[in-house]
């Protein structure tokens, strides 16, 4: 009983230090000016990295978890009503494609490009119900093109994260270990 709320304790700061790292990122993502004249609104995405190390190190309710503390944080320390509506449709549709799409394998940068197309898809579904028009989706090609980019560049990133950053390959491997061991304990009080 003892191991498992230690686990459970050092699950829970691994969300708050992520949380606070995805906290950070967005704060500091909102002060970078924006370079694309074209397609205002467009953001790099950067703590869709948080998002992304989540959905292979955490379990599912503890990556939506995050997501959920993540964007609550980062809405009352520097942003609006409207803020939390767009970022939170984007991040909710964008958090569980990117888990459906990781349940097809593996390939982060495919994972991280795809959330943020489903980021943009869902701000843009807000858009429409607020402004009452679906005119708003004609935006929708360009910021998919930007949402695209943005993916693969965090991906990208994910990919170098996972491979150099030490703790994170033992979580993710913690991870597969705990899983292939639960199953086995269930195949075993079939058994008996």
């Amino acid at each position: 009983m003892s191991t498992y709320k230690a686990d459970r304790t050092r699950q829970y700061i691994y969300i708050a230090l992520l949380c606070a790292q995805g906290v950070i990122i967005g704060l500091l993502e909102r002060m970078i000016p924006f370079p694309f004249a074209f397609a205002p609104g467009a953001k790099l995405g950067l703590a869709n990295l948080i998002t992304i190390i989540s959905l292979f190190t955490m379990s599912i309710p503890d990556s939506f978890i995050l997501m959920c503390l993540r964007l609550l944080l980062t809405t009352l320390l520097g942003g609006t009503l409207s803020t939390f509506l767009y970022s939170g449709a984007g991040a909710v549709l964008s958090w569980f494609g990117m888990l459906l799409i990781k349940q097809l394998g593996e390939k982060r940068v495919s994972i991280s490009a795809a959330g943020g197309i489903l980021h943009n898809v869902g701000q843009l579904l807000v858009a429409s119900l607020i402004a009452q028009s679906w005119t708003v989706m004609l935006y929708l090609p360009v910021l998919a093109f930007m949402g695209i980019l943005a993916g693969i560049a965090v991906g990208i990133a994910a990919n170098f994260l996972f491979e150099h950053i030490d703790i994170l390959r033992r979580l993710r491997y913690d991870r597969t270990k705990r899983r292939k061991k639960g199953a086995t304990h269930e195949n075993s009080s079939h058994v008996a």
